[in-house]
């Protein structure tokens, strides 16, 4: 289905690719991963448009085949006025009224022949797309993702969420040989991301999807193309599978590496001493065996151990409370409400205190980032927040918070910074090296700009952070930093998320959104509620038994102690097969 060998490609000042090559055969379900910034969504672009692009190497698409594509980004304004039926059935119905429209003309027509022709080619475009049952699949499409009571809403009634599963809906049912997705997980609550979870297995066809979404990538695909660090490696089979033989390569590599390092360490204390000796005795016998070592030093520094799928960029996230108080009521929400076209929010309740840690949940458009917005604000009469408190806030949407049209050195600058290079050391943790600082924000990739956001969330230092949507575009890995940087966080955070991972790993309690009000919620019915919707019985038992070995693994390497991490991975191994 696509081919691609030797391809290479770079941006000024910046290589993306060198000599990738990987192939995605018929009906696979491949996820494209790799961390945010690496040139994914870059990739995807060349492979609609090669002729956009000057790329060295060879990139083979069968252009007989239909390639459907959802983007990223959502833009409902063209279609809004129109029904979820007519804007999924729009292909269908401009068939319809073509063949019509030909059928017509040859009543009246002397030339029967060509619209014969025209007729036939557009009864095999209808065929090759089950014209003919059109209507029982977009019914049987919106059953299987819970929007069967949508199909007559205009697509402006809809929540985001809504509209990226129609948009979803729309590319299947055209029959295309290939679907690309870029990240199409972003903002779907929960029960519109096991919406999509069905969608994509229940596809026969090819599919190439970019995703950091955790749920998603342990349940939908039988193919890993992972992109780092101008690489590309594949892997047929499940992304747990694949995690874990990274985590074994991992393993492997640096008990190499830490012995190439004792080798090196060995060869240069050799390379003192005839330096040292050669400047008292000038032998020529000395200078040879200099010369050698040498030789031998540059080989092993040539040949050291590379490993660009396992030296991967993690951001180092550290959120400080600059006056940390004692616990005591933070925030309270008292009969607050909300409406647009329709009310929201009715007569919402709560209190959070000052080392709280909450997460907001509820459907897609329930009001939960006007409430945010409102809190930061601090301008509603229903809305309370203690004296010491002092709020930070990141947003979904990334150009509230940051200037596009800055670059990131100047962005900084702004925050009060006092020069470059108290900038870039702060701006090294994460991810952002000499040259990246001084990058237009507007010319980052979407998790870059979330990662920006969470740097200036964290040099604020303030005691309550509100943040909506933290994870979104995030990779796998700085999902995980900002996990270990909220567990560690000393003051109060609320936080709207559909990330049940983040919540469950780094929340005290949840509130949830039902019936225009909030009610708090315990982690453990939370759990109850998310687990018997989405994951198998035995899951999450399995998900927290494998996690904490993980855990093992990396504090016994962290120590060389690679005898022991062997041992810790094949009780992992064990763990991964009841998954």
């Amino acid at each position: 289905m696509i081919k691609i060998e030797n391809l290479s490609y770079s941006y000024p000042q910046t290589d993306l690719y060198n000599k990738i090559s990987f192939t995605i055969e018929e009906d696979q379900h491949c996820a494209f991963i790799g961390t945010s910034g690496s040139g994914k969504s870059t990739l995807i672009d060349i492979i609609m448009d090669p002729e956009k692009y000057m790329y060295d190497g060879n990139l083979q698409v069968n252009t007989s085949r239909k390639i459907g594509y959802v983007s990223q980004f959502i833009n409902a304004d063209k279609v809004k006025e129109s029904t979820v039926f007519e804007f999924v059935s729009e292909e269908f119905i401009k068939l319809q009224n073509e063949i019509a429209s030909v059928c017509s003309e040859m009543e009246s027509s002397e030339d029967v022949e060509t619209l014969l022709d025209e007729y036939q080619k557009l009864l095999d475009a209808f065929d090759a797309i089950d014209g003919n049952n059109f209507e029982n699949n977009i019914n049987n499409k919106l059953n299987l993702a819970n929007l069967a009571r949508q199909k007559e809403l205009k697509v402006s009634e809809l929540s985001g969420g809504e509209f990226k599963l129609i948009q979803v809906i729309k590319e299947m049912l055209t029959s295309p040989d290939l679907i690309i997705m870029d990240e199409p997980d972003v903002f779907l609550d929960f029960d519109n991301l096991n919406s999509l979870r069905k969608l994509i297995n229940a596809h026969k066809g090819t599919m190439l999807i970019i995703t950091h979404n955790r749920f998603l990538l342990d349940h939908c695909f039988n193919k890993i193309v992972h992109l780092e660090n101008m690489d590309i490696q594949e892997f047929d089979g499940r992304y747990i599978d694949y995690n874990f033989s990274l985590l074994q390569t991992k393993i492997e590599l640096q008990e190499l590496a830490f012995a190439d390092d004792a080798e090196i360490l060995r060869n240069e204390s050799l390379i003192k001493k005839l330096r040292l000796i050669s400047s008292f005795n000038s032998d020529s016998s000395n200078g040879r065996k200099l010369k050698a070592r040498v030789k031998i030093q540059e080989r092993l520094e040539k040949n050291r151990i590379k490993a660009p799928f396992v030296d991967i960029k993690q951001p180092i996230i550290n959120f400080k409370a600059e006056n940390t108080i004692e616990e005591t009521m933070a925030l309270k929400v008292k009969d607050y409400s909300v409406s647009f076209d329709e009310s929201l929010l009715e007569n919402v309740n709560f209190e959070i205190k000052s080392t709280d840690k909450v997460a907001i949940i509820g459907p897609n458009g329930a009001g939960k980032t006007t409430l945010l917005r409102d809190i930061y604000k601090n301008k509603n009469d229903s809305i309370e927040i203690n004296k010491d408190i002092e709020l930070v806030y990141l947003s979904q949407i990334q150009g509230e918070i940051l200037d596009e049209s800055n670059t990131i050195i100047d962005e900084f600058f702004n925050l009060g910074f006092k020069n470059t290079q108290e900038i870039r050391s702060y701006l090294s943790n994460y991810g952002f090296d000499e040259e990246g600082i001084n990058q237009k924000i507007e010319m980052l990739s979407g998790g870059e700009k979330n990662i920006l956001q969470l740097a200036k969330v964290a040099c604020s230092k303030a005691n309550m952070l509100l943040l909506d949507e933290p994870t979104s575009h995030l990779d796998t890995y700085a999902q995980i930093a900002l996990e270990n940087a909220l567990k560690e966080y000393k003051g109060a955070i609320l936080m709207i998320s559909h990330d049940y991972y983040s919540i469950i790993n780094c929340m005290d309690y949840v509130l949830i959104i039902e019936d225009k009000n909030i009610r708090k919620m315990s982690m453990r019915k939370f759990r109850q509620m998310i687990y018997s919707s989405h994951f198998d019985k035995n899951y999450l038992e399995i998900e927290e038994k494998k996690k904490s070995v993980e855990i093992r693994i990396a504090l016994a390497l962290k120590d060389d102690n690679f005898e022991l991490a062997k041992v810790f991975s094949e009780e992992l191994e064990s763990l991964i097969e009841l998954l």
